[in-house]
């Protein structure tokens, strides 16, 4: 999938988080095509010239953060429920550490990995993190619109949601999408839950014992309780409709401005439940919107032929 053509974006009069929208697909694309000599697509096992292991990753990241401690900051959260364990790790930006508190700024979430076989993604979020460490760069077209846009922003970024699923897949478990004791973490939010369509997979799709029975549920809501974002960049699946009012409009603009002038009209834009071809019930989006009241809450669908952007 190539994006190389920028045309007109700038043109336009955008907003701190449409130009950060443009970022994030700016280096989707760069992921996506990777940086790797390989020609082939690995099946198994996991390719790790395309994509480093768990560890290695989480190490690369906790590096990163000591070389650049006036710009990010990192906490890891724990739980357990049961005699099963979960642990998050979240890093924070914001451009001077001094006023990160200030409430005039933006706050946007991004998680990543929340399925275990979801290896792209946690790439992304290391991508992301070099670039606003500053030890990678955009393209010379973006860096006075886009530093102008971070000093408003505070990021917080879980750059692997679902660190025991992912330990089965490296295991060889390469499919796995579940977490260490077989729930499907995007099943275990409170909106809808438990709802079953014909076509649920037992498997792929357990929501769990109750509304945020696992650790790793219970961490990001804690998470997004304490530091109520603005955006979270990960959207109603559960029925094939996007909200009425304003806000909802807003969105459908931004996300169809950065399809057009970004991706040539490319990406899927609507809902979640009405674009993939099917409903899923009790996941972060819905929840994120619905009860979070997250004013801008959406997913973009990373894959190795297409980038979707459902909108809620």
């Amino acid at each position: 999938m190539g994006l190389r053509r920028r045309r007109r974006l700038y043109s336009l009069p955008i907003s701190p988080l449409v130009l950060f929208g443009v970022v994030l697909i700016v280096l989707c694309s760069s992921v996506v095509n990777g940086n790797s000599n390989s020609t082939q697509i690995p099946i198994t096992p996991v390719n790790h010239d395309l994509y480093h292991t768990r560890g290695a990753l989480l190490e690369e990241i906790e590096s990163l953060v000591h070389r650049h401690p006036s710009k990010l900051s990192m906490e890891t959260f724990s739980t357990q429920n049961k005699g099963y364990h979960a642990e998050t790790t979240v890093v924070t930006y914001c451009r001077n550490k001094k006023d990160c508190d200030d409430r005039s700024k933006l706050k946007i979430l991004l998680s990543f990995g929340q399925h275990g076989r979801e290896l792209i993604t946690t790439e992304l979020a290391l991508r992301i993190l070099s670039i606003l460490s500053e030890e990678e760069f955009l393209s010379s077209a973006y860096p006075l619109n886009l530093n102008n846009t971070l000093d408003r922003l505070v990021i917080k970024i879980v750059p692997m949601e679902n660190v025991n699923g992912r330990k089965l897949v490296e295991a060889g478990d390469l499919c796995e999408r579940r977490n260490g004791r077989g729930v499907d973490l995007n099943r275990n939010w409170s909106v809808d839950w438990g709802k079953k369509e014909k076509d649920y997979d037992p498997y792929e799709e357990n929501p769990g014992s109750a509304p945020f029975s696992e650790p790793e549920t219970q961490i990001m809501r804690k998470i997004c309780a304490s530091f109520e974002p603005h955006a979270l960049f990960m959207p109603y699946d559960h029925k094939n409709t996007t909200p009425e009012g304003l806000p909802s409009q807003r969105m459908r603009l931004m996300l169809e401005k950065l399809n057009r002038f970004q991706l040539n009209d490319r990406c899927l834009v609507g809902s979640g439940g009405g674009s993939v071809g099917y409903l899923a019930h009790g996941t972060a989006t819905d929840y994120m919107y619905d009860i979070a009241r997250v004013p801008m809450s959406f997913t973009f669908e990373v894959c190795l032929c297409i980038l979707s952007i459902y909108i809620h």
